[in-house]
């Protein structure tokens, strides 16, 4: 792969967003939780930009999907610390859906890891919608709003993971952008077909 493969604008957008992660946890560790709010709004943004312009501009590749997943993985964990150190309070009060959403995020992780051995990229249609809600109700909570939002989004996240899991027990080769169960299992069929007419 050429680099001009490589440094197409969807990817570097998502570069942008693992480059923001050390600027995110200083600002926190300073104790700066607007800005660090505000970087995290950033990166949300960077996020959606990334999938848009994939698409739009015919670039979407298995290396940008596995950035992107990176660059999510880095985003999502490092909400998680800063939301410790800036807003513990807040965490400890919805300690049982934080627990749940952390779990139900690492379960699909541990079983890409061992069964591919590699962090999974199916960017499924709920897995996109929970990216979307997990990014910007937990800023909601921290900046004051209501509660219920995370938690619905918390429900969503893990009808998302169910999915992906279910994904990863059903391919028997790693792929990327699979968009739903539905999809993995005509995936699946395409192989089993491909293989009994060899």
């Amino acid at each position: 792969m050429d680099l001009f493969q490589i440094l197409t604008l969807p990817n570097l957008l998502s570069l942008s967003r693992i480059c923001l992660i050390p600027a995110i946890l200083a600002l926190a560790c300073l104790g700066y939780p607007r800005l660090v709010l505000l970087c995290f709004v950033l990166c949300l943004v960077l996020d959606f930009a990334d999938g848009f312009f994939a698409r739009r501009l015919n670039l979407a590749s298995e290396f940008g999907a596995k950035l992107d997943t990176w660059a999510d993985f880095g985003m999502f964990s490092t909400l998680a610390v800063c939301a410790w150190w800036l807003w513990p309070d807040v965490v400890r009060r919805e300690a049982p859906f934080v627990l749940a959403a952390l779990a139900s995020y690492i379960l699909p992780i541990v079983a890409g890891l061992w069964k591919f051995k590699r962090l999974t990229s199916y960017h499924t249609l709920v897995g996109k919608l929970s990216v979307v809600l997990m990014g910007s109700t937990p800023l909601l909570l921290f900046a004051g709003g209501p509660a219920w939002p995370l938690k619905a989004a918390i429900m969503i996240l893990i009808a998302a993971e169910l999915e992906e899991i279910a994904i990863t027990v059903v391919l028997r080769q790693l792929r990327a952008n699979v968009p739903s169960f539905w999809h993995a299992l005509q995936v699946r069929q395409q192989v089993e077909q491909t293989k009994s007419a060899e």
